[in-house]
């Protein structure tokens, strides 16, 4: 039986896309029963996303699914009095409230944090911006691609001739949701606490959060980080290079490691040259060394040195597809992947992946498949005490 630290707790998820929905799916895995509630028309803009057009034009798309598994769907419009009266009652069974829409928006809807935290003094509400919820930039929209671009994300990845460049999976988006995961996980987790809580989540700062040594070392070092390509920054030889079949990533970033590295290609009188004999002396003369490696590691395949370099205790991995890295045993054998057989609405078996961690040696899943719009929505509202004949009601008025 798998563990479920959530269990209990209710999540309102009223986000759309990315970052606030894969915060909402860390939660939903923690066991937490997330309520996503969507637009009439349309529901979450990731229903329409995705590779597969016959999925996006069904609101199933690929993007979509990616991210919500395990969560119940309700469609209500916060226009209407009726359809924020539902909200409020719904508010009310609540432990969080997710939304990542631009600052003040719920509130000039009326269902914001201040008028939210009277109808739950416990509430722990998270709103997700690209900038903040104050500063000059605040009422900006963001996208992923804005975030990498303005956080400097960009300009440090590639290399002089190709920098700056997009990293090649939204990576602002996703640790946007993370950051929002970890700071809601944090806040349910404090015993003390006696009043609602407000998580205001920048996009632009996590980003730049996780950024560490990029950022420390212009802060502290006075030192602006430059596009390295696939070379590490700290170490020689440490980065990719070619072999007789393909890539292979090393990362020699200890002494013992470099002297390892030169052991194992046959060339330990590297280990005395006086351009590469001290870590100072790599990294000067990275270029040369490289090439000199890269001749050397010519002579066999990429699977033969991974395995021979990791048995001298150098940390050392081919650089795999996608499709690859899903295949190998280490990721398909582990529980990452969940499958959801002929998924209501989509018509065929539903792959995804889960998360990155596992509780007592368990990964982390939910029961269900991605809900279609409004599935669960007169289940919700029989929960909230609407009898048929109010559901109906509401329906009629265009609320839900």
């Amino acid at each position: 039986m798998a563990l479920k630290p959530l269990a209990g707790i209710r999540v309102l998820d009223l986000t759309n896309v990315l970052a606030g929905p894969f915060c909402c799916h860390q939660l939903a895995h923690m066991g937490g029963d997330v309520v996503k509630v969507e637009a009439r028309e349309g529901g979450d803009l990731a229903r329409q996303l995705g590779a597969d057009p016959d999925l996006n034009r069904a609101h199933m798309g690929v993007s979509f699914l990616a991210q919500n598994p395990g969560k119940r769907s309700l469609t209500l419009n916060l226009k209407s009095d009726s359809g924020k009266e539902v909200f409020r009652r719904l508010v009310r069974t609540a432990h969080v409230v997710v939304e990542n829409f631009r600052p003040g928006v719920m509130d000039r809807l009326g269902v914001g944090f201040q008028a939210l935290r009277t109808e739950n003094p416990s509430l722990v509400y998270c709103a997700i911006s690209g900038f903040g919820q104050d500063g000059p930039l605040r009422d900006l929209p963001a996208y992923d691609q804005i975030i990498q671009g303005m956080s400097g994300v960009m300009s440090i990845t590639g290399d002089a001739e190709s920098a700056p460049l997009r990293v090649g999976h939204p990576v602002a988006d996703t640790i946007g949701g993370m950051t929002a995961a970890f700071a809601v996980a944090a806040a349910l987790a404090n015993r003390q606490r006696s009043e609602a809580m407000f998580i205001d989540v920048s996009m632009l700062e996590a980003t730049m959060a996780t950024m560490g040594w990029a950022v420390s070392n212009y802060l502290v070092a006075g030192r602006e980080p430059q596009p390295m390509g696939n070379d590490n920054v700290t170490a020689s030889p440490s980065g990719t290079f070619r072999t007789r079949d393909g890539l292979i990533n090393i990362a020699a970033n200890k002494q013992e490691q470099f002297e390892a590295v030169c052991r194992v290609v046959g060339r330990p009188d590297w280990t005395t040259h006086p351009k590469f004999a001290d870590r100072h002396g790599r990294l000067q003369h990275r270029t040369e060394l490289k090439a000199m490696l890269e001749e050397a590691l010519a002579a066999r395949s990429t699977q033969e040195w991974w395995q021979a370099l990791n048995e001298a205790g150098v940390p050392a991995g081919p650089v795999y597809s996608v499709a690859q890295a899903l295949q190998h045993p280490q990721v398909a054998d582990r529980g990452m992947l969940a499958t959801y057989p002929d998924v209501p609405g989509v018509g065929r078996d539903v792959r995804i992946v889960r998360t990155g961690f596992k509780l007592n040696g368990q990964a982390p899943e939910v029961a269900s498949p991605p809900p279609r719009l409004g599935e669960h929505t007169d289940a919700l509202l029989e929960e909230l005490g609407y009898d048929r004949a109010a559901i109906a009601a509401l329906k009629q008025e265009k609320a839900v």
